[in-house]
């Protein structure tokens, strides 16, 4: 396992056992690594959706996709922190995408009940 491996995989761990300052350290250590690492934007993302950090979760989010627009998962979130937020034009447009990259997306087929 590469340095990087190994940063993720402590920054998700941390992350499950709600242990968000440490896994935000771990997911800033990959990108100092690696800037163009996608999911360590995603978790970064998350992570500060956590912490109440809205803007920074939606900024982290934008990244990744601006690193891999075509992953399901990373729009589903950008999706369900829109959503959460209240922001349900873009949660929509979000969730609409996911079911074009792809079409059996269980949480954009769920949350576009919805709208």
């Amino acid at each position: 396992m590469g340095i990087i491996e190994e940063h993720m995989q402590r920054g998700i761990d941390f992350k499950i056992d709600g242990n968000y300052e440490e896994a935000i350290s771990e997911f800033l250590e990959v990108l100092l690594i690696d800037e163009t690492c996608s999911e360590a934007h995603r978790q970064l993302g998350l992570v500060y959706g956590f912490e109440g950090m809205f803007d920074e979760s939606i900024e982290a989010l934008k990244k990744a996709i601006e690193i891999d627009g075509v992953n399901a998962e990373i729009r589903a979130d950008l999706g369900m922190t829109y959503a959460m937020l209240g922001m349900f034009d873009e949660a929509k447009a979000e969730f609409e995408i996911v079911l074009s990259l792809d079409p059996e997306n269980e949480v954009a087929r769920k949350q576009m009940i919805y709208f």
